[in-house]
């Protein structure tokens, strides 16, 4: 996609840059300012793209629907789930499975890997999971001797995504965007992504200042009023917990399918 002053583009063509095989970055932080109607278009596709490697600081609804599509073949996330509503049921069920590849992460681990990428680097030292099981299950992250103290470190590998989309506020037609105040880890992955999608709930002609993200960094502007829902987009809409719920009822009672296909309106 060409980068362009005006960079607005619809939803459709947004989603057609994630192709099978990508890192696909998912911005928002729990249940708030999730990308929902961005990968409800993915879903909506004739072939919507798989093999995806998910990348996320949380993980949430619009995750599992992706995770339930088989759209996902591995996540790298340190949180997987509805908050209070419980365990997200698709990631669940694939996890148990051994269908889905989980990457463990955490916290530190993520922040590391992009801070990497974001340096420049092929990995970040830190003494975070010294003393822990963690480099068991993750054979490719290796240790480093610090050639000033000669202490042992772990070497966090970079992390870096072909597609990132958030969810702001407001974004003008340039890419810059208000994402409020709870950024999450928006800005940092936007940083290390080939490619930003910002969907927002309006699009305005000039954004003059509380700009959360530089539109240097973004490929498409994507105006999706409730593009967050049923996730929140404070201030302008709270979580939708009717509708969490009766996503988690359909995954309960095998009904996944039927609950997409009146998602997306496709049958």
């Amino acid at each position: 996609m060409r980068l362009d002053p005006d960079r607005r583009v619809s939803l459709a063509e947004a989603a057609s840059l994630v192709q099978p095989g990508m890192t696909l970055a998912l911005g928002g932080n729990l249940l708030y300012r999730r990308p929902v109607a961005f990968v409800t278009e993915l879903l909506r596709q004739p072939h919507p793209p798989t093999d995806l490697t998910l990348l996320a600081f949380t993980a949430g609804y619009e995750s599992d629907l992706l995770v339930g599509a088989g759209c996902v073949a591995r996540t790298r996330t340190c949180y997987f789930g509805l908050e209070a509503f419980g365990l997200a049921p698709m990631f669940t069920q694939a996890a148990s499975a051994g269908s889905l590849q989980v990457i463990e992460e955490t916290e530190a681990s993520i922040a590391m890997g992009i801070r990497a990428r974001m340096a420049g680097v092929g990995f970040m030292p830190s003494h975070a999971w010294q003393g822990t099981d963690l480099p068991r299950l993750r054979p490719d992250v290796k240790t480093v001797r610090d050639p000033y103290s000669g202490d042992e470190l772990i070497a966090f590998p970079a992390i870096a995504a072909d597609v990132a989309v958030v969810h702001a506020l407001v974004v003008d037609r340039h890419g810059n965007a208000r994402l409020n105040k709870n950024l999450g880890i928006d800005p940092e992955l936007c940083v290390v992504a080939e490619h930003v999608i910002v969907t927002a709930e309006r699009v305005v002609d000039r954004l003059e200042d509380d700009a959360d993200l530089p539109g240097l960094l973004v490929t498409g502007v994507v105006e999706a009023p409730r593009g967050a829902w049923p996730t929140s987009c404070y201030p302008d809409y709270p979580v939708a917990g009717g509708e969490i719920l009766r996503y988690m009822d359909a995954c309960t009672d095998g009904q996944f399918a039927a609950y997409v296909n009146r998602l997306t309106g496709v049958s």
